[in-house]
């Protein structure tokens, strides 16, 4: 019996500007089969980077490990950082890529009870203990460990409806917030604002952007996108 998703999302839809993929992407939902299981997180967070700006990747050049940066959008580019495994989308133009920095779990048909159970024995906290499941996916790396997913096994690779895709469940946020990414050193165009927040998962996400002292119009902007 195929597992294949009449909604999963084509490679042609990633081949768009970064930051409408950035936005785009967010109420969808990552689907990645581990042994029977379809360990599955809605994205609630992304970042957009190009070739042409200094927070990205891309622009230290191109080597084989960042190749996949470089490939038709709709490629996967996984790198690690912060002791764990990064995942990423290239988009429309070479060099330029949206990374997946946080997201909550999804329970549904597909992926049952089961799925998320076995995504919280996957990511425990620092003391081993059972996160609860609104911080499970709260990062990039925590992201990757709840549904793991690894460097090695899909860096440069293109989605498979059978392992890894990302599914269209109907989820568009009615309000986006956009504002600076995070973790861009000084004078690596750390003012641009290509991070972009599900407004209703703000508290979930790697750093609430309406935290207090954030001010409306300087550190954030509101999208509102309407039904």
């Amino acid at each position: 019996m195929s597992n294949e998703s009449p909604n999963a999302l084509p490679d042609s839809f990633f081949h768009r500007d970064a930051q409408t993929l950035a936005r785009d992407l967010l109420g969808k939902v990552i689907r990645h089969k581990v042994g029977d299981l379809w360990l599955s997180a809605r994205i609630i967070e992304t970042e957009a980077y190009y070739c042409a700006e200094k927070g990205s990747h891309a622009s230290l050049g191109y080597t084989e490990k960042r190749k996949a940066l470089f490939l038709d959008g709709g490629h996967i580019y996984m790198y690690y950082a912060r002791g764990g495994d990064s995942l990423n989308f290239s988009a429309e133009g070479p060099g330029n890529a949206v990374l997946i920095k946080s997201a909550y779990p999804w329970v549904d048909a597909l992926s049952n009870e089961n799925s998320l159970a076995q995504m919280l024995l996957n990511n425990p906290n620092a003391s081993g203990e059972v996160r609860t499941p609104e911080r499970l996916c709260a990062g990039q790396t925590l992201l990757c460990k709840a549904l793991g997913l690894k460097v090695p096994m899909w860096d440069a690779q293109r989605f498979d409806q059978e392992r890894l895709f990302v599914d269209d469940v109907g989820q568009t946020p009615q309000r986006v917030i956009q504002t600076t990414r995070l973790g861009i050193p000084s004078g690596r165009d750390e003012h641009l604002m290509y991070r972009f927040v599900d407004a209703i998962y703000a508290r979930f996400c790697t750093r609430n952007p309406l935290r207090r002292g954030q001010v409306e119009g300087r550190d954030y902007l509101f999208i509102d996108q309407g039904n």
